[in-house]
């Protein structure tokens, strides 16, 4: 039996990466097992972040080739045409290249330490009375071979395979969304730094569509869906949506990908004897746009912490993992909770209400109170400090009346 060892990790991508880096950092040694042969690819996410965001995990600014575009706000569309804005004096989010971003992560956790096994898909934990004690990996050639291992740290993304195999509780099929996503060329009269949302029920039931422009005439286009094929629904958009149509009446598809999001909030339990769960694994998805990777990363970084501590004291116990838990909450669970009830509120609202808030929005000029919320990721603390502002309160109001009607 090979010596066994401190960590691995089960998925390249940015949580997964982000997890070896700081294991690394605090002298852990860790290898990371990605199934593709490649990092960053297959690429599904549109990549769109926020500054701060980055900035709060070290990682901003980026290479200037990663950066695709940045924004100082976003167009909501209501579904019958009706506009509402929020700009900001600076950049709040940007646009990255995925598969160059993902790199750059793992690129960073390479040199400091942490070791990757590319083409090497974990088939299975290695569990000993009850405890997760390392991984089984299959490589290229179809070669198995065990990895012993005192904590495995799983960054697996939304399948949930080896989630389940730890005895945890998957996610919420329920509360996923299906999305389509394509990058395209020939973009017409597109407002370049500022990012668009299409809502409606006609083109993206239970969620949203999005228009992210990049530079030179392109944009990333994407929506999800509760029902209905997405693939279909992206085609009604980008050919009949009044307003999106009018951009990429001439547009040429350059590649398209599908994936589903998780927006049921994290998973009831995300730890076990030697183990951890990390990103979208874990759901740590905000719940009102779909968004990832901020999150994730966030909590991977606290994986990493908490293994590093399990390391120093060699107790890799659930009692003691359980820490984890306990600080991820500490750090997203009251916004995590907001945002839940945001969604839950928005899949209740009808077009027609959505039309009417929209309307409302624009006309008691709550662009200007949400102009200081500082936060795109923690949107529960964003929305308290928002809450100063008297527009913003009047809207919240008036968001709730339209709920219980």
């Amino acid at each position: 039996m090979k010596v066994a060892l401190d960590a691995v990790v089960v998925g390249g991508g940015p949580c997964g990466s982000f997890a070896a880096l700081n294991l690394a950092k605090h002298g852990v040694k860790a290898i990371v097992f990605e199934e593709h042969d490649e990092i960053g690819i297959p690429s599904h996410c549109p990549g769109h972040l926020s500054i701060k965001g980055l900035k709060h995990l070290g990682l901003y600014p980026l290479p200037t080739e990663i950066v695709e575009n940045e924004f100082y706000g976003a167009v909501f569309h209501s579904p019958k045409g009706r506009s509402f804005s929020i700009r900001f004096s600076q950049p709040v989010t940007c646009a990255v290249d995925r598969i160059l971003f993902d790199g750059h992560v793992a690129k960073m956790a390479r040199g400091i330490g942490a070791r990757y096994n590319l083409d090497s898909r974990v088939e299975s934990l290695i569990i000993e009375n009850g405890f997760v004690k390392g991984v089984t990996v299959k490589r290229s050639g179809d070669i198995e071979e065990k990895f012993p291992a005192k904590i495995v740290i799983n960054a697996e993304g939304i399948s949930s395979r080896i989630l389940r195999q730890s005895g945890l509780s998957s996610l919420k099929r329920q509360m996923l969304v299906n999305a389509a996503h394509v990058e395209v060329e020939n973009v017409k009269d597109a407002e370049e730094d500022m990012v668009e949302v299409f809502l409606g029920r006609d083109y993206a039931p239970g969620f949203y569509a999005w228009f992210i422009p990049k530079r030179d005439d392109k944009a990333k286009i994407g929506l999800a869906t509760k029902t209905g094929n997405p693939r279909e629904l992206l085609q009604r958009l980008m050919l009949k949506h009044p307003i999106a149509s009018k951009k990429l009446r001439v547009a040429r598809v350059l590649r398209t990908t599908f994936h589903p999001i998780s927006l049921c909030g994290p998973i009831s339990k995300t730890y076990s004897e030697g183990f951890l769960t990390v990103g979208d694994a874990a759901s740590q998805v905000k719940p009102t746009t779909g968004g990832g990777v901020i999150l994730g990363m966030t909590c991977a970084r606290i994986a990493a912490q908490v293994a590093y501590e399990a390391s120093q004291r060699n107790d890799f116990s659930a009692e003691f993992l359980s820490t984890y838990q306990m600080q991820c909450k500490e750090t997203l669970g009251f916004d995590m909770n907001v945002m839940l009830r945001i969604r839950k509120m928005l899949n209740m609202m009808s077009d027609q209400k959505l039309d009417n808030a929209i309307s409302f929005l624009s006309k008691i000029g709550v662009d200007k109170a949400l102009q200081n919320i500082g936060d795109l990721d923690f949107q529960g603390q964003a929305l308290i400090r928002a809450l100063r502002y008297p527009q913003t309160l009047t809207a919240l109001i008036y968001f709730c009346l339209l709920y219980l009607l």
